[in-house]
């Protein structure tokens, strides 16, 4: 499996930034209410970003170990895949939610009548979704593996 792109992830800032925006025109220019961004979906995307990392120490810890201690701390190569998975859905919803949130700040910023309190709890969402983004990455890093020590080894003895 490929490590996340950046260019991927900003492509998805941008659209869902754009979508946002567009979004909370056209919802204005029907009459509908606009949609504003809730504090506690900041917390629940930080709590998220932390679990992520947290379920990622383990295989962290397997394939960064030395000597006999990693053969101790084995991880099941499953649910290695499912947290490098969860990692990648972290840094994907990330982005798009960041997008997203700095979109409704952009048009929160440009109405003509704001509340300040809507404006926070858009930078906040903003923040929480960058905080997402970088613990899916993170997590993904830590589920590489390292190249086989086999591979040196064996090109040593043969020269």
């Amino acid at each position: 499996m490929t490590r996340t792109r950046p260019g991927l992830l900003v492509v998805l800032v941008l659209a869902s930034a754009i979508g946002a925006v567009l979004l909370q025109l056209g919802l204005a220019s029907v009459g509908l209410s606009k949609i504003v961004p809730q504090v506690t979906l900041s917390v629940t995307l930080v709590l998220i970003a932390v679990i992520v990392v947290v379920l990622a120490l383990p295989v962290r810890r397997a394939t960064r170990g030395a000597g006999t201690d990693a053969a101790k701390r084995r991880v099941d190569p499953f649910y290695a895949t499912r947290v490098l998975l969860i990692a990648k859905a972290s840094a994907v919803a990330g982005a798009l939610l960041g997008g997203a949130a700095v979109g409704l700040v952009i048009e929160l910023l440009i109405r003509p009548v704001s509340a300040v309190g809507t404006v926070w709890a858009g930078v906040a969402m903003v923040v929480a979704s960058v905080l997402l983004l970088t613990a899916g990455l993170v997590a993904e890093g830590w589920c590489a593996v390292p190249p086989d020590d086999e591979d040196k080894t064996s090109t040593g003895a043969h020269a």
